[in-house]
């Protein structure tokens, strides 16, 4: 140790001066519940297919026997950036396009995105409809787009079968992949069938896109603009947003499924703490391990109902694995669809031996929002609701309670694959009873249970029907389902009727989702599901046996890793100590920037205007403006959702929302009906938190930009609404030290509310409301003044240095920040009026 050589990049940050008054400040680690606990053995639960090999193509079975795959499947990585960057950055760097030779792409950049592949589902008529109105003709990459019909598959009606014809058709005149309904879940097909593909981008135009990440694999929901775009161009645009990092120790214990994982997470973090962030899941190898990817592809699936707008998992042995499973599978079956390219064309091993040669992963040092971890050891099984997934109960105090059940479901593409068939099969089979004679009796659902159940995907069905687990779960009394959507959305047998209570596999159990508003929905694993359907009420498998010492969920901020079990090498150690002087030095460096930009500033503005020698300049359009500014108009509220923006009355009434003249005399009529008052052209809107939840309505932009509003501030914005704006030529940004520092000045005599303190957030009451996460809350403000306030504040975002600045009043305090950057690619869609003007520009320059 005498010997050691400290790395020069140490010895740097040593003789800072920032580092050596802060490095010496002790690191302060909060978690929730500090209660510590280890279980030592877990089983998988998956089980693998007993499916026999084809003789006649088992000899190209084998990765080392197959040949070398066509160079245009195998990935493409960047060269390694020299900026740390996470998994999600590293994925969004490689499909980006135009960005400068030395752009290292982080979060809150907007980039031009060129996704992997995009998939559509029961909506691709309306994408082609919106493809065919904006002037495109010839999808612009057929190798990019996936058709699948998963939504209502049971609904039989002429109407439904001429768009499902209508939609087959239009696939196979442009030469995608299709799949036809009863195929499968679209999201299963993304994954089973290789589009979903480790370390690439994939997206839908579906809210559940995220389940991709449960095979590394980005995956995020777009609108439907988006995907008319992605068709006539192969791009589309997208601002990366905060990445948080959830951290998994200890090992799940046996009984404990991903469902349960995902069901905590959303009920024990749930005050919005990851609400439009993109998650990366990280864990010490033993950790991952005891996650099988079906169970990370139900975590993932379900970041959705958590608010994030991705789940990412890392490509580790786990992943690999059953990659290499796949690829051999998929060497010995023909075309999924006769309509669709070959599964070995996207599955294979030569493309496996590509990927793990060099696989992504996070850089060591790479910077994250924020940091929660979660204990799998502590866990136990858990159910989410009723109809909220922001509730979340232990299963055992649940079963105390003797919750009676009307119907059961094991369906959707969260957690109706063979694995989650065999484990609710196992229920049964467990319960059934042997003759004297050797034969066996069954075990039935209880009187009075209805029993529905569906496969994520035919091949998963078929898979469960060779290991015996269908027919095992039909010999029970269940009800079989095409594969598809079905009752997880409300649509076709089985939905839950006033009164009922009803306990789901599926994702989603919002009040009205699964049926009537006054059933009662929860969510649980397929173990549970299956008990439930067993014994006639909320009850589990048994399996989980609670360790004598356990004393709670351990869960909080942080890692979650106990500095005592913390890598010890040398090396680690002088890793650890670089990272951590790093992050102090930038920490003094953020306090002294903050400290400077909350001071009145006495600058003249040349000086102000001035630019430092490593500051990064936007490149700015030709007549776009470099700066906008105008006075700051306040509404004080969280989650104003888009019928607050604009009232759903007028939303299908075609002649009043094609007028901005009449929509901007409605615009926030159901926040405060004296906005369009009090408002005036050329105003700054500074809303709260989530703003524009709810639904996809694109009026919601539309209308402020009909009052003469070019720019929009919040502290936060609702997804869909975000996007809806870029697309409609709405600006936007995200500043939520504005917002705090408008309620510390204006609260008192704008809300009752304490400042900072937002409206509860509550369930959705209908379908039309779950379209965006989380779920919109009533905008409930009691006002004691005015709803919405002129503050004499000017507020300005600098596009070309990437800041805003704030003027507190003509005698207050100055200060500014940087924000991300809105690149020339951004520029132009807002120049062009839009994202349907700019793919107008697009492929009219190209002569189609």
């Amino acid at each position: 140790m005498a010997n050691l050589r400290v790395p020069q990049r140490l010895q740097r940050l040593a003789s800072t001066t920032t580092f050596r008054s802060l490095y010496s400040r002790p690191q302060q680690w909060t978690p929730t519940t500090l209660i510590a606990h280890t279980h030592h053995h877990h089983r998988p639960r998956y089980l693998t297919t007993s499916r026999p090999l084809r003789r006649a193509e088992a000899t190209d079975a084998f990765h080392s026997q197959l040949s070398n795959t066509p160079p245009d499947l195998l990935s493409r990585p960047a060269p390694p950036p020299a900026t740390p960057q996470t998994l999600t950055e590293k994925i969004v760097q490689r499909y980006s396009q135009g960005l400068a030779a030395d752009k290292i792409v982080k979060s809150g950049d907007y980039v031009t995105l060129a996704p992997h592949h995009c998939m559509t589902h029961d909506n691709s008529w309306p994408v082609a409809t919106k493809f065919m109105s904006i002037g495109a003709t010839e999808i612009h990459d057929p190798h990019q787009i996936v058709m699948t019909l998963d939504h209502d598959v049971q609904n039989k009606s002429e109407k439904n079968l001429k768009k499902y014809s209508q939609i087959e058709e239009f696939a196979k005149a442009q030469g995608v992949d299709f799949y036809p309904a009863g195929r499968g879940i679209g999201h299963q097909i993304m994954v089973e069938e290789g589009y979903a593909w480790p370390g690439t981008m994939a997206v839908a135009s579906d809210s559940h896109s995220n389940m991709y990440g449960g095979v590394a694999c980005l995956g995020t929901p777009v609108v439907r603009t988006d995907a008319a775009a992605i068709w006539a161009t192969g791009k589309t645009w997208w601002q990366i947003p905060p990445i948080a990092r959830v951290n998994f120790t200890g090992i799940m214990p046996e009984g404990v499924t991903g469902k349960d994982v995902i069901v905590a997470l959303c009920g024990l973090f749930n005050q919005d703490e990851v609400l439009n962030h993109a998650i990366e899941f990280t864990g010490e190898r033993e950790t991952m391990w005891s996650l099988p990817v079906d169970d990370r592809l139900a975590i993932a699936n379900m970041t959705t109902e958590w608010g994030a707008l991705s789940g990412l998992f890392p490509i580790d042995d786990v992943l690999k694995g059953w990659l290499r499973y796949k690829a051999t599978e998929a060497s010995m079956y023909k075309a999924p669809s006769p309509t669709a390219s070959l599964t070995s064309d996207r599955f294979n091993h030569g493309r496996l031996d590509e990927l793990f040669s060099s696989p992504l992963a996070a850089d060591k040092g790479a910077t994250y929002a924020k940091e929660l971890f979660l204990d799998l050891s502590t866990l136990s099984p858990y159910v989410s609701g009723p109809n909220s997934v922001k509730v979340a109960t232990p299963l055992a105090e649940l079963e105390a309670q003797n919750i009676p059940i009307n119907k059961a479901y094991l369906v959707s593409c969260t957690n109706s694959r063979r694995s989650d068939i065999a484990a609710a099969a196992k229920v049964f089979k467990n319960a059934s009873t042997t003759n004297a004679d050797g034969t066996i009796n069954p075990a039935k659902i209880a009187d009075g249970v209805q029993f529905y159940i569906a496969a994520a995907s035919l091949p998963e069905q078929i898979a469960a029907e060779e290991q015996g687990d269908w027919q095992a779960l039909l010999d029970a009394g269940a009800q079989p389902l095409p594969s598809g959507c079905g009752p997880c959305i409300g649509l076709g047998t089985g939905l839950l009727e006033p009164g009922e209570v009803g306990i789901s596999a599926s994702n989603r159990n919002f009040k009205g989702r699964m049926g009537s508003t006054d059933a009662k929905a929860y969510l649980g694993s397929p173990e549970v599901v299956a008990a439930s359907a067993l014994h006639g009420k909320i009850a589990g498998s048994g399996m989980y046996e609670r360790p004598e010492d356990w004393s709670g969920v351990r869960l909080g901020e942080g890692d979650g890793i106990a500095e005592e079990d913390r890598m010890i090498t040398i090396e680690d150690a002088l890793d650890r100590l670089v990272r951590e002087a790093e992050e102090a030095v930038l920490e003094g460096e953020r306090r002294i920037a903050e400290s400077s930009e909350a001071s009145e500033t006495t600058a003249t503005s040349s000086s102000a205007e001035s630019t430092t020698s490593d500051e990064r300049l936007t490149d700015i359009l030709p007549g776009f403006p470099e700066k906008i500014s105008g006075e700051i108009l306040w509404c004080d509220a969280d989650n104003i959702n888009t019928d607050a923006i604009y009232p759903g009355k007028y939303t299908y009434d075609d002649a009043f929302s094609s007028s901005p003249q009449k929509m901007a005399t409605v615009t926030m009529e159901n926040y405060d009906p004296a906005f369009t008052k009090i408002a005036q052209e050329g105003d700054i809107l500074v809303g709260g938190f989530n703003f524009g939840c709810g639904s996809s309505r694109e009026q919601a932009a539309t209308a402020i930009l009909a009052r003469g509003i070019k720019l929009a501030v919040a502290g936060s914005f609702g997804n869909i609404f975000g996007r809806n704006s870029i697309n409609n030529a709405l600006m936007g940004v995200e500043v939520p030290r504005l917002v705090s520092r408008l309620r510390e000045v204006f609260s008192s005599s704008t809300s009752s509310s304490p400042a900072g303190s937002p409206p509860a957030v509550t369930e959705p009451q209908a379908n039309k409301q779950s379209l965006d996460s989380p779920p919109p809350a009533p905008v409930d403000v009691k006002a004691e003044k005015r709803l919405t306030v002129r503050t004499g504040w000017t507020f300005t975002w600098d596009l070309r240095r990437s800041k805003i600045v704030v003027l507190e009043g003509e005698s207050g305090k100055k200060w500014e920040q940087k924000v991300g950057e809105l690149p020339p690619n951004v520029q132009e869609i807002v120049a062009r009026g839009g994202l349907e003007g700019w793919v107008r520009g697009e492929i009219s320059g190209k002569g189609t």
